[in-house]
């Protein structure tokens, strides 16, 4: 394999997790009318408006997704193989520890401000994000859901200890100096893919800190592949939901049910559902209105239409 960091190639991992990437999707590219943004904003006019949003919309502030056009194939980490295998936690800390800097760089884009700004023309409710990485809190939206936690903290699996992972990073370096004396190199490696999915090899010899308080697991306050998020998170986003008359899905494939799930009881309760992504997502066929392209492009275009004179 050659070196401390590598991409994954296509079918390929260090750990024996199924590889995500873009799929063969012939969606990729389309650009709706100017006119089914307009229908689209018309649907959710007035309408105490839920925005759902997936990593489509930190893509542009360098942190890379799973499923989108250009996306690398990669294979994350699931929480079965964290919490079972010391080996597992070698690697994913090794690859944390090159991922971080970049992962930490990360400021909001356009599309977080945009996302933002649609509270002074939409009576939004709230943002229930599945990204990590709070960049809609630095953008001034609120409130915001982190339905699958935030990378900034980690947490002790037996006693509830939080750590904050910046200062945790400093730990990791100082128990692995070889690691530190390459950081910089190693991380512009691994930029486009930031934190954990960062492929790094040889790993064996890598430590990583256990609890300062009882010495138990640390993992980092994010949910895994293969982990539920927790219940009273999820509990409010749905409250959030329950006092929304319309759904506004961003940037997500909506291939998790974390996220899915949201679309279809919108879906049952006949609420509109407004969808913008570049490629097919799973809700595609609950959604009453789907745009196609670039969120950046289609959101300008939708805050314009929210700004203006109905259609009637």
């Amino acid at each position: 394999m050659g070196g401390w960091f590598r991409t994954a190639q296509a079918g390929e991992s260090v750990l024996p997790s199924k590889a995500w990437g873009p799929p063969d999707d012939s969606s990729f590219g389309l650009v709706s009318s100017a006119d089914d943004v307009s229908a689209a904003a018309e649907a959710l006019r007035d309408r105490p408006t839920m925005i759902l949003t997936g990593a489509g919309t930190s893509t542009a502030s360098g942190l890379a997704d799973y499923r989108g056009r250009g996306a690398i194939p990669r294979a994350p980490m699931t929480y079965q193989e964290f919490v079972s295998s010391d080996d597992s936690r070698r690697h994913y800390w090794a690859r944390s520890v090159v991922g971080w800097p970049s992962f930490r760089a990360a400021r909001p884009n356009a599309v977080h401000h945009q996302v933002a700004s649609l509270a002074t023309v939409l009576p939004v409710t709230g943002v229930v994000t599945q990204n990590v990485d709070g960049l809609h809190q630095a953008a001034g939206s609120g409130p915001v859901l982190d339905l699958h936690g935030r990378l900034s903290t980690v947490t002790c699996l037996s006693c509830g200890t939080v750590v904050d992972r910046e200062a945790l990073q400093r730990s990791l370096l100082e128990l692995n100096p070889g690691v530190a004396a390459r950081l910089d190199h190693l991380a512009e490696q691994a930029a486009s893919l930031p934190d954990g999915d960062a492929e790094v090899d040889r790993t064996e010899d890598f430590v990583y800190a256990d609890c300062p308080v009882c010495g138990g697991m640390l993992k980092p306050d994010v949910v895994y592949f293969g982990e539920n998020a927790s219940k009273e998170v999820v509990t409010a986003a749905f409250d959030l939901l329950d006092a929304s008359d319309g759904l506004l899905v961003l940037g997500s494939s909506l291939t998790v049910m974390s996220g899915l799930r949201f679309v279809r009881r919108a879906s049952r309760e006949s609420k509109p559902i407004v969808i913008i992504n570049d490629g097919a997502t799973r809700g595609d066929e609950l959604a009453t209105h789907r745009l196609h392209g670039q969120l950046e492009d289609v959101l300008t275009q939708l805050i314009a239409a929210l700004a203006g004179p109905t259609l009637n």
